[in-house]
């Protein structure tokens, strides 16, 4: 690296202790800033994004642990090291817990202080590297199934229409075991269609989606579109759907498109996985500074063997008493990564014949950095 872009900055509340950091580190050809408190710290790292962050733990104000935590939350490639007079083995476990890449008790030597810099820039770096390395990686996957995927889209849909044509007796009459043959031609046609939609949504959200469309609404009538779109499914297999409302406003922040796709896929699942005759029960409400939706149902339920893999990709659960049914194994894997976009979580708890619960948890607003003008 040059040494313009070895930046360090040291926040300690006793003067000489800047002072001695600054001549050691700068003998080393760092650039070094100090900062006598945490809020005046916390500036300058907005300001000036140093590469490595020595911390004094015990200062007035913003305490040195709080700092830790938001340097963290806001970039953890940044590498701090605490520096105190007054290290325990709890206070070292609580600032590794904190974000902290190292721990340095005073006293400490010239040598030590340099080599701890040294140290944690190398990790700085090898985290910046593989950052941009696993963003490399995911670009290439989804460049890589969104190509495959159209590429296998037409073929696909010419196979099916050729097989409509076939069908429809176009071609000539057809023997029984022929028109056998080619309805499970088309039912496997349509399954790989599904598969390949279900792909391509799964790389467009693939470790991340960005919430750009985020805004508030009210989730209440969201649900009930999710509800009106299965309910074609639910009157063929003669399942009643029922929705209970929050009895208030129930607004939130997000993306509407996303969320849809979530309950639409979760209803639907509750339908589809339920007995002739059975019985959805969908629940809106607010707790404290979240929504919570549950999708409950009565129908065929989940092995305990199978709970620990519902949400993983291409995984299908099938028991012996569940009817054959088609599905690709990427709708829950989709609705958990969506769900986790926007910074809830989403629970199952089944047991075999007795139903299923998905369980739905959303954050009111949607979390944001801080300003740099909002800084103390």
């Amino acid at each position: 690296m040059e040494a313009a872009e070895k930046l360090a900055l040291v926040i300690d509340d006793e003067e000489s202790m800047r002072d001695s950091c600054r001549q050691v580190l700068e003998k080393a050809e760092w650039q070094v800033i100090t900062a006598p408190d945490g809020a005046a710290g916390y500036r300058l790292y907005r300001e000036c994004a140093p590469d490595i962050v020595f911390i004094d733990l015990k200062m007035p104000g913003l305490s040195g642990m709080d700092l830790l935590s938001r340097i963290a939350a806001e970039d953890p490639s940044v590498a701090t090291i605490v520096i105190t007079g007054y290290a325990t083995v709890e206070s070292a476990v609580e600032a590794m817990k904190q974000g902290a890449y190292d721990f340095l008790p005073k006293p400490f030597t010239s040598a030590e202080l340099r080599v701890v810099a040294w140290r944690n820039l190398e990790k700085r770096l090898l985290f910046i590297k593989n950052q941009r390395l696993q963003a490399e990686k995911e670009r290439m996957q989804e460049n890589f199934v969104t190509l495959v995927s159209h590429e296998m889209r037409a073929p696909l849909a010419a196979v099916g229409q050729y097989i409509e044509v076939i069908l429809a007796d176009l071609a000539g009459p057809l023997a029984d075991k022929q028109r056998q043959i080619l309805l499970q031609m088309q039912h496997k046609t349509e399954w790989l269609m599904a598969l390949v939609k279900e792909w391509l949504s799964m790389s467009r959200i693939q470790g991340r989606i960005a919430l750009a469309d985020s805004e508030p609404f009210d989730i209440e009538p969201l649900v009930h579109e999710a509800v009106d779109l299965v309910a074609p499914q639910a009157r063929e297999q003669r399942v009643q759907i029922s929705v209970s409302g929050s009895g208030g406003p129930a607004r939130l922040e997000g993306d509407r498109e996303a969320l849809l796709h979530v309950f639409l896929n979760l209803v639907s699942n509750a339908v589809k996985y339920n007995h002739h005759g059975g019985e959805v029960q969908v629940a809106v409400e607010t707790r404290a500074e979240q929504m919570v939706v549950t999708i409950r149902d009565n129908g065929w339920g989940i092995s305990e063997e199978d709970m620990p893999f519902v949400f993983d990709e291409f995984y299908r659960a099938q028991t012996e008493r569940m009817p054959k049914t088609t599905g690709t194994g990427l709708g829950l894997s989709i609705v958990k990564k969506l769900v986790e976009a926007h910074h809830g979580r989403v629970t199952v708890d089944s047991a075999l014949g007795e139903g299923t619960t998905f369980t739905v948890y959303l954050p009111l607003k949607q979390p944001r950095k801080v300003a740099a003008s909002e800084a103390p």
